[in-house]
């Protein structure tokens, strides 16, 4: 599992495409924001949820095993109890990275991934770590936990026309 800056920061930079499970199109819940973040800094973001037809601007799928292009990290914003099947799609579809949100703790499934070689990230938020690491959250004044006086650039930016 991966539970230090210099992994989190390669799992980062080396993420291009996310598929959020549980993707809610509410403004005010954490995963809209978390995921409007990460689209804002040049991430593909595809929402997985089947109450939506899109969200954040983009086609919602109602699982994993729906999206049509490769995916590089599941984000997981769902109960813990409801992983097993996610991490057996995020195996089946070659998802790289699994990652597990904030309060989002299963030991199980944690085992499942990384038997399976993806690499795992637990009880984390994705927008949180990628503000630590790349300099979002110390304009704001908060500490980061990263001494260093100078910021590391963030993951290149990719246009829409990359993609």
């Amino acid at each position: 599992m991966i539970d230090d800056a210099d992994g989190l920061r390669r799992v980062l930079a080396q993420t291009r495409t996310i598929a959020v499970v549980g993707l809610s199109a509410k403004w005010n819940r954490p995963s809209f924001f978390a995921a409007q973040y990460m689209q804002q800094r040049g991430y593909t973001i595809i929402p997985v949820n089947p109450a939506y037809e899109t969200v954040l601007g983009e086609r919602c799928y109602p699982s994993l095993r729906d999206i049509p292009v490769p995916v590089d990290m599941v984000d997981c914003f769902r109960k813990p109890e409801e992983l097993m099947p996610i991490v057996d799609d995020a195996i089946a579809i070659g998802a790289r990275t699994l990652w597990l949100q904030l309060g989002v703790i299963n030991r199980e499934a944690v085992a499942r991934a990384e038997a399976a070689d993806l690499a795992v990230v637990m009880d984390r938020c994705v927008k949180i770590e990628y503000a630590r690491l790349f300099g979002g959250l110390g304009w704001f004044g908060v500490n980061t936990g990263v001494i260093s006086s100078k910021r590391p650039l963030p993951p290149p930016r990719i246009a829409p026309a990359e993609r």
